[in-house]
């Protein structure tokens, strides 16, 4: 379900500073943050590169992992599908964020750099990813019903994410996402990753530079985002690489003025769906 507007004026959440990079340095920059709740853009992911959705899981909450990759997955399998028309969508990991995760290990604490997940490189990541096999990748293609020779061979790679608050509606470091349309090709740095969160996963990133002119990037939050929401993402379509278009979705963590750091932390729990058409 789409939520929709309910005010067409514009209206500002807060300013707040985003850290986009400069050279391989961060640079602190001060943008105004739009309230997409009542300000949302006048079109939904497949244009600007994000969406508000209205979706329920079946799980009562979000602290069991078990529970999380037996039911949680399937349904955000199943949602990706509902939203791309894709022939398969893979979902194959998660990433929690909250106190006790970014205490085991700093890339799981909430992320402040203005980025967008994966370089045109990622596509050849997730085919060796699924050939290589491991226990994740095997369980994700046996939920799907595919094999690697699929994947390998898929005529169309897009990989939406979805973001899900599952701690107090107001938090110390929620996420706000760019409107991708007012970003260009110049502005995007390739960026290695290496063993992410200790896992052993290396990939390229995207980082993003400053606009030339301030105030150029449209960015949004959705406040006091509750249990039975979701924020969808786009950050991989070889489709739109094919024509050269911005696939990308610039996002970050920021510091909420209005909530004193840690009181309440963020908790929220990340997953990414591969969406293949066969």
């Amino acid at each position: 379900v789409h939520l929709r507007p309910v005010n067409a004026m514009t209206q500002l959440y807060c300013a707040a500073n985003l850290n986009y990079v400069q050279g391989m340095q961060a640079a602190p920059l001060s943008v105004d943050i739009i309230n997409g709740r009542e300000s949302p853009p006048d079109g939904g992911w497949e244009t600007h590169g994000f969406e508000l959705l209205s979706h329920t899981s079946t799980l009562p909450n979000f602290d069991d992992e078990e529970q999380i990759a037996a039911v949680h997955y399937a349904e955000i399998s199943q949602l990706a599908q509902e939203l791309t028309g894709c022939d398969h969508a893979l979902v194959s990991g998660h990433i929690s964020r909250n106190p006790e995760q970014a205490e085991a290990h700093s890339d799981l604490g909430p992320i402040q750099l203005v980025h967008s997940d994966f370089a045109p490189s990622y596509g050849q990541r997730i085919r060796d990813f699924y050939a290589e096999g491991g226990e994740k990748a095997e369980a994700g293609l046996s939920a799907t019903g595919i094999s690697a020779k699929d994947v390998a061979e898929a005529s169309r790679m897009l990989i939406l994410q979805f973001w899900r608050n599952v701690g107090p509606a107001r938090m110390d470091l929620p996420l706000a996402f760019c409107d991708v349309t007012s970003t260009n090709t110049a502005e995007i740095i390739p960026i290695p990753v290496k063993n992410y969160a200790g896992g052993g996963f290396d990939f390229e990133a995207l980082a993003i530079r400053a606009p030339d002119s301030p105030g150029s990037h449209r960015w949004y939050v959705y406040p006091d985002m509750q249990h039975d929401e979701v924020v969808t993402f786009r950050t991989y379509d070889t489709e739109m690489m094919g024509r050269n278009e911005p696939y990308w979705t610039p996002h970050s963590a920021f510091a909420d003025p209005s909530v004193t750091l840690g009181s309440p932390a963020r908790r929220s729990i990340e997953l990414r769906a591969t969406c293949l058409w066969t």
